[in-house]
């Protein structure tokens, strides 16, 4: 089995676009979106869900009042003043560090479990597919980053695929660590902009410290080509191929608004690109 995961180094710049067109290159293989905070792949792959699981990736604080003796040493050592001056805890406001849990003298307060989110295992037209959503304002994307890719790649295995396609999490956070993390192939997506190549910049050294290879992807190359250009001056130094360029076409938006990824929807210059870039791919990371 490989793993190919595609990131970017920050969001909107055609990363979950390659990876819906990709899905549909590669027919039938098994499907990951691990963009938890931002999930959006669905919206293109119309998943039908067959099993669903709560996920939970922290803890609350609780003091219970019967207990409490208000000595206050709780509130003096939360650093997120998520205890009120009557001593209950704002949940939206809890971290879940459990330090008022350690100073409580007489054992008033307690941990319960948090549920951050929801993932899921659904068949979509491009083949299995695990995916999660995180509750508004929940941490710990990165746990259940990993939590999916896990579900993927046994799923991968009952199923006897030979790919998982992974859509990672955009930037160089922990959810982006626990994207990459063993991945046998990363592909970067950027975009012609100084921005976007400072983005790139340090998602490939990310990458890079892990020992990973990679290989990028400039989306939207002709709306300046210099910079374009200069990313690749770039990537030579880094070592790092440039597996392609897209051009900038507003098929790509009707695309979406019909909910099909750009290579089903036509067989245009943007379409062309991707192929030319999948077949790169397959020939040298996936295939060997």
């Amino acid at each position: 089995m490989k793993e190919i995961v595609i990131i970017s180094g920050k969001g909107g710049t055609g990363k979950t676009t390659l990876t819906a067109s990709f899905a549909y290159l590669a027919k039938g293989n098994v499907l990951a979106d691990c963009d938890v905070d931002a999930a959006d792949l669905h919206l293109l792959a119309a998943p039908n869900v067959l099993r669903e699981e709560p996920f939970y990736g922290g803890a609350k604080a609780n003091i219970d009042p019967k207990r409490c003796t208000r000595c206050g040493l709780c509130t003096d050592a939360c650093r997120y003043d998520a205890i009120s001056d009557d001593f209950a805890v704002n949940p939206l406001s809890c971290e879940g560090c459990s330090v008022c849990f350690h100073v409580c003298p007489a054992e008033a307060v307690t941990l319960k479990e948090s549920l951050n989110g929801r993932w899921f295992v659904s068949e979509s037209r491009f083949g299995p597919m695990v995916h999660a959503e995180l509750r508004p304002g929940e941490e710990n994307s990165g746990k259940l980053v990993a939590l999916v890719r896990n579900q993927a790649k046994v799923l991968t295995g009952k199923s006897g695929k030979k790919l998982l396609l992974v859509d990672g999490a955009p930037g160089v956070g922990c959810p982006v660590i626990s994207s990459v993390t063993g991945a046998d192939h990363v592909v970067i997506v950027t975009e012609p902009t100084r921005s976007g190549m400072h983005d790139m910049q340090r998602a490939l050294e990310l990458v890079q410290g892990f020992n990973i290879p990679a290989s990028v992807v400039i989306n939207k190359h002709d709306i300046a080509p210099e910079m374009g250009e200069r990313i690749q001056q770039m990537c030579s130094k880094k070592q790092t191929p440039v597996l392609g360029f897209i051009p900038y076409d507003e098929a790509v938006t009707r695309a979406m608004v019909h909910g099909l990824s750009v290579v089903e929807f036509d067989d245009g210059d943007v379409s062309k690109a991707i192929g030319r870039i999948w077949e790169k791919l397959v020939s040298n990371w996936v295939s060997p």
